[in-house]
């Protein structure tokens, strides 16, 4: 028996001696050179491109399986400027052959240098990538087999390897080259290094990657792993660092869960700051929108923690800095097909008006007048908006916007069904209180909207100043406003506004116009407002404007000014969709006007004054019919002296004319019909 198995042993060791020598050997005595031709030929039939092996085809066996090619080239097709779609100047791996047998791939070397690959589209658009390979049928002749996919959620399985160890994995100075003919675009990335360091399935695997993007570096390294002997299952933690551009430092770091049976992620994101205008310029872009300030996207960063699944994402810890603005949110989205989202934002400051367009002086070009007939608009699709569920916050210390300032101001925004509520809307504005909530309903094929308003105690001169830089009306403010509107045009919108409304102007004054000068001589007044005199005023203790609308029509009858010396009272009405102006002001007296600036007796005339036109054109006139059929015929000058203050009649028309731009110049600052 011990005889036996001794023979045995040295038959086996004998074979194993005979193989290795054969394996030795084979490649000294075998030419390998002549098989080139077969392989050119080979990967030329199956590519449908030429394909050409330039160097030595080198082939060992042991201890290390290895191949070593070089000079490889495959061509592009005829039509494209560069000759070669891929080359590669040398190809070398050598892989342990005896492990082999017990699963185990020990790879000592995988190295690549100077791999080009051009990706090219010409002028008729078509790239040269396409059309690579033959299908299987025409090869075969038989009809492809559909390929089974893995089913969603089924894990790949385990590698049918027991380890794994790679010592030198490298690809060395690389090259891609984009060119777009159709667009005359040519984009290179040089120097390209890739690197793998530690290749094991139980330990983290070492990414190493270089390159220079048009000229600019770009690097990234970092971790990955262990993979395990099952891919696709547990976790596998990652650590990455990128490097771009000399502008762009992000580090990405967490795990994926499951990423083949239960996708899951949990990362940490962190971008250190940088300039977007720097980062612009070095990719040869313009920024996205032309800004008032040159000063600004000079420093960006953003860090955040993402979690999420395929069902369900969620950004938390999130922290964006822009400028001297910062901002902390967090947002969790879920059921992607009809998304759940729920926000939150909380901004310390903005100046938005920095990051707008500067203002431009010229007069925006008037639109030509089309020759034909506009057809039928278009119907709005709103179906998408009746997908998502919202429900968020939003919150901001400071903002400036079009030059108004604003102070904590805080916004509760929810959406349901199509549904979408603003409730509520708060901010302090100008030492007041400017509070609202409204809605925005797409439920149905025409939307919907409504907003009420109320502010209280606001200095509404400053306010004035900043928004339009005029200095119209001074003095505390306070509404109440509630109006509904329907439809997504102009037109519709003007024609639905329905609601009602009021105006409250405490302790303040009319800029512009002195009621005062009016009161002791119209025609005096109106001679004083165009002399370049201190620009008028009428200070009042009240200014009360009630209004109501009806399918775009604004009324009052019921505005009144409450002043030291007079009473002002004015009623009539605005066409919002013919922009038509028709009110009647009436000042009537009180005993004296002390207080402006005058201890007289009230003498003279007070003249109703009738606006009409347009909101672009409003016209101005004295209603001297009205004032004689009410009796007013105290004081009352003289036929010829009316007739002055009638336009287009005979006498001196510059002092009727002085109160059209009077009046003008207050109304004008009221952007009418907006």
């Amino acid at each position: 028996m011990g005889k036996a198995i001794k023979w045995v042993l040295i038959v086996v060791g004998g074979i194993v001696v005979i193989i290795v020598v054969a394996l030795l050997l084979i490649p000294l005595f075998v030419d390998v050179e002549q098989y080139k031709p077969q392989i050119e030929k080979q990967v030329s039939d199956f590519t449908g491109r030429p394909f050409t092996l330039g160097g030595k085809l080198n082939l060992s066996l042991f201890p290390w399986a290895g191949l070593h090619l070089s000079d490889l080239h495959l061509g592009n097709p005829p039509g494209f400027e560069e000759k070669d779609f891929v080359s590669v100047k040398s190809f070398e791996v050598r892989v342990k052959l005896l492990p082999l047998i017990s699963k185990d791939i020990q790879v000592k070397r995988f190295i690549m240098e100077e791999p080009r690959i051009v990706l090219e589209k010409g002028k008729e658009g078509r790239g040269n990538w396409e059309g690579i390979g033959k299908p299987s049928e025409a090869v075969s002749g038989e009809a492809p087999q559909k390929e089974e996919k893995p089913a969603a959620g089924k894990p790949m399985g385990s590698l049918p390897i027991k380890a794994l160890a790679v010592h030198e994995f490298k690809i060395t100075n690389g090259h891609v080259l984009w060119i777009d003919s159709v667009k005359g675009e040519r984009k290179e990335i040089s120097e390209v290094t890739f690197q793998l360091e530690d290749v094991s399935l139980d330990r983290p695997i070492g990414i190493i990657f270089s390159a220079l993007m048009d000229g600019r570096p770009i690097s990234l390294d970092g971790t990955v792993g262990p993979v395990g002997r099952e891919p696709g299952k547990g976790t596998l933690p990652l650590d990455i660092s990128l490097k771009a551009l000399k502008q762009i430092d992000m580090k990405l770091r967490g795990k994926l869960i499951n990423p083949a049976v239960s996708p899951q992620i949990d990362l940490s994101f962190e971008l250190a700051p940088f300039s977007l205008r720097k980062l612009m310029a070095a990719l040869n872009q313009p920024l996205p929108m032309e800004t008032s300030d040159p000063e600004v996207f000079n420093r960006v960063a953003l860090t955040a923690r993402v979690e999420g699944s395929p069902e369900s994402v969620s950004v938390t810890d999130g922290a964006l800095s822009l400028d001297e603005s910062k901002l902390k949110f967090s947002v969790k989205a879920r059921e992607f097909s009809k998304p759940d989202v729920a926000f939150d934002l909380d901004l310390d400051q903005i100046d938005v008006d920095r990051y707008l367009p500067p203002k431009s002086e010229k007069a925006p070009p008037e639109k030509e007048k089309p020759t034909q007939a506009p057809g039928p608009k278009q119907k709005t699709d709103y179906s998408p908006l009746r997908k998502p569920v919202l429900d968020g916050t939003i919150r901001v210390g400071k903002l400036k916007a079009n030059g108004v300032k604003m102070q904590d101001l805080y916004l509760k925004v929810t959406g349901k069904n199509g549904l979408f509520n603003m409730d509520p809307l708060k901010v302090k504005l100008y030492k007041g209180d400017l509070s609202a909530n409204g809605s925005f309903d797409v439920r149905e094929d025409t939307p919907k909207s409504r907003m009420t308003l109320n502010a209280k105690a606001i200095q509404v001169g400053p306010l004035l100043k900043d928004l339009l830089n005029k200095e119209i009306i001074e003095g505390t403010a306070q509404s109440d406003v509630a109006i509904t509107m329907v439809g997504d045009d102009a037109d519709r919108i003007k024609r639905s506004l329905n609601g009602k409304g009021q105006f409250i102007f405490a302790d303040g004054a009319i800029v512009g116009v002195d009621l005062a000068g009016m009161a002791r001589n119209a025609t005096a007044a109106f001679d004083k407002a165009g002399k370049g005199e201190k620009r008028p005023k009428t200070d009042f203790t009240e200014l009360n404007a009630p209004f109501t609308i009806a399918n775009g029509v604004v009324e009052t009858s019921n505005t009144t000014l409450i002043s030291p010396f007079l009473r002002v009272k004015v009623e009539g009405k605005a066409k919002l969709v013919k922009e038509k102006l028709d009110f009647r002001v009436e000042p009537k007296f009180v005993g004296t006007i002390k207080g402006q600036g005058d201890s007289m007796e009230r003498a003279g005339l007070t003249v109703p004054v009738l606006i009409t036109g347009t909101f672009d054109s409003p016209k101005f006139r004295p209603d001297l019919e009205g004032m004689l059929k009410e009796g007013l015929t105290e004081g009352i000058p003289k036929t010829d002296e009316l007739q002055k203050l009638l336009p287009g009649k005979s006498g001196d028309k510059s002092k009727s004319k002085t109160l059209e731009d009077a009046a003008k110049g207050l109304l004008k600052g009221f952007k009418l019909g907006q």
